[in-house]
């Protein structure tokens, strides 16, 4: 049994990227998942001059320690004008200050998810070729859910047959690996 973290990058309280990770968690069986709301995180923004002055929150250590703990991750990325949020990448900023390579030997199952047609495609494509690799992560499955609204039923979940199809293709791709 596979210790698994899930979150999204997003800290909105109504994060439709946290619900994609909520569903897609409760669709596991047989690992230990837990899911972490990041609207409960509120880290400050990264400077030098904070990290000289103040050190690292509790809550920061206390999150490295999580994902250190944990087998693999599934991460959902929200966009912002085509760019990961500034809240997720501040976190990574914070947790590389911390340990550069603090996802070293973690599976990563990527996802994303927006009300646009490409779904939150480019902020998943940066994390993927550019950011989560560097920090040592080893991304075995990607999925993005465009049209979240259309999409996607608070009940049921993924609506739409053929997305639900590639979402549980990609989990158990992801779950395979583990």
């Amino acid at each position: 049994m596979a210790k698994i973290l899930a979150f999204a990058g997003s800290n909105s309280s109504t994060s439709i990227n946290y619900q994609l990770i909520k569903y897609t968690s409760s669709l596991i069986e047989n690992h230990d998942v837990r899911t972490m709301n990041m609207a409960n995180y509120p880290f400050p923004m990264f400077s030098v001059d904070l990290e000289k002055n103040e050190g690292y929150s509790n809550s920061l250590v206390e999150f490295k320690n999580d994902i250190q703990k944990s087998d693999a991750l599934i991460i959902s990325v929200n966009e912002h004008n085509s760019m990961l949020s500034a809240y997720f990448k501040n976190v990574l900023d914070w947790l590389s200050r911390l340990e550069r390579k603090f996802l070293l030997d973690k599976k990563l199952f990527l996802m994303s998810t927006s009300n646009g047609k490409r779904g939150g495609l480019s902020a998943l494509e940066f994390a993927r070729d550019v950011l989560l690799p560097r920090f040592g992560a080893e991304i075995v499955s990607t999925f993005t859910l465009p049209g979240f609204e259309d999409n996607y039923d608070i009940e049921k979940g993924i609506s739409a047959e053929d997305l639900n199809a590639e979402h549980r293709k990609c989990l158990h791709d992801f779950l395979k690996t583990l």
